[in-house]
């Protein structure tokens, strides 16, 4: 996998303080996208371990307290990303279990294949739905166009 950004610190995406991590490869290539640079899954900095273990050190920094990591891209949830977002959210949850995991994806839930359900099983709050630039409304909290839902999950479900 590839991601085109990391932020340490970062208030705008998700609620509270966060680590943001926005990841390379999506094939929804909505219209009007702002992150259409983050399509090219060969695009961005190779994601290793040593970026894990990083992002999993500034999660866990007292001096700076962060509520949690928040995904998105290009589309996290995008095939070929699957294997390591998995490991990734998989690792917050075990070693940093008070940590909340946001995740933004032009899929929906209910369109999942079982290895993206298998991501999300670990995800406490999803963003689902392509953008749509006709229903684009600037006033939505974390969301672009009125047609994504933000779902707080349990377990992968809606509460």
């Amino acid at each position: 996998m590839n991601y085109q950004q990391y932020y340490p610190l970062d208030v705008v995406n998700g609620e509270g303080t966060r680590c943001t991590l926005f990841v390379s490869g999506c094939e929804h290539f909505c219209k009007g996208c702002h992150n259409s640079s983050t399509w090219d899954a060969n695009k961005g900095h190779l994601f290793t371990q040593a970026m894990e273990d990083q992002i999993l050190a500034d999660l866990s920094d007292t001096r700076i307290p962060r509520d949690g990591l928040s995904l998105s891209g290009g589309d996290p949830l995008f095939p070929e990303n699957l294997n390591d977002i998995l490991h990734l959210v998989k690792r917050v949850k075990t070693e940093l279990p008070e940590k909340n995991t946001w995740l933004w994806t032009g899929y929906t839930l209910e369109t999942l294949s079982p290895q993206q359900k298998s991501v999300v099983e670990f995800v406490d709050v999803l963003i689902d739905g392509k953008y749509e630039e006709d229903k684009r409304d600037l006033s939505l909290a974390w969301r672009g166009s009125s047609n994504q839902r933000i779902l707080r999950l349990k377990h992968g479900q809606p509460l």
